[in-house]
């Protein structure tokens, strides 16, 4: 696969709960292309057969919707965590395709879940888009649970390992520089990102 050029825009999967939360991804993809930061690649990944195998899904979603797309940004509303394709999504993104290679990965929460929590893996440089926060170190699943409750399970299971870097960051604090750097450092590092794949892919909604 080419890798982004100097000048390129991103290309980045938005994935998200459709029926609620649309309005939050046609604001996303607005100002992202607005200023140059990405371009959509997102499609409906509805029709997909929940009987097929996990490989069957995983190959379909990586290589056919999440296409060429090196970033995929989650939005987390009440209802993400629950959605079979959305974990589809996530784990496909993680996922190092023959074709298509694992994405970066960025949390989005949305003010539906009132959740202000911010995870800057990424260092200081990261850190520094946030000014106001006094930094707290989280190593336990335990905690990230108790601190992002809408969160969902596979990325819950991330999170906690050393070897992966996905920045959270709530809806109120997007802006064009800090969505800028998100999508950067998320490009940069995700070859890097060695994902946790061992959660079954979700068979149903809930």
């Amino acid at each position: 696969m080419k890798e982004q050029q100097l000048g390129e825009m991103h290309k980045v999967f938005i994935s998200y709960h459709h029926a609620n939360d649309q309005r939050y991804k046609n604001a996303l993809v607005t100002l992202g292309e607005q200023h140059r930061i990405f371009v959509d690649r997102s499609v409906d990944t509805g029709d997909i057969d929940d009987e097929l195998s996990d490989e069957n899904i995983r190959t379909k979603v990586r290589d056919g919707y999440l296409r060429d797309s090196t970033v995929t940004i989650v939005l987390v509303g009440t209802g993400t965590k629950h959605r079979k394709h959305v974990d589809w999504e996530i784990h496909s993104s993680m996922y190092d395709g023959a074709v298509n290679k694992r994405s970066g990965i960025i949390i989005v929460n949305l003010p539906t879940i009132d959740n202000d929590g911010v995870c800057a893996p990424h260092g200081d440089d990261e850190k520094r888009l946030y000014p106001d926060i006094t930094w707290v170190a989280v190593d336990s699943r335990a905690e990230y649970e108790r601190r992002y409750p809408h969160m969902p399970e596979r990325i819950l299971d991330n999170l906690v390992k050393p070897d992966v870097k996905i920045s959270i960051v709530p809806w109120d604090r997007l802006n064009v520089r800090t969505l800028q750097f998100l999508v950067d450092i998320a490009f940069q590092y995700r070859k890097s990102c060695k994902y946790d794949l061992s959660r079954p892919m979700r068979r149903a909604n809930s």
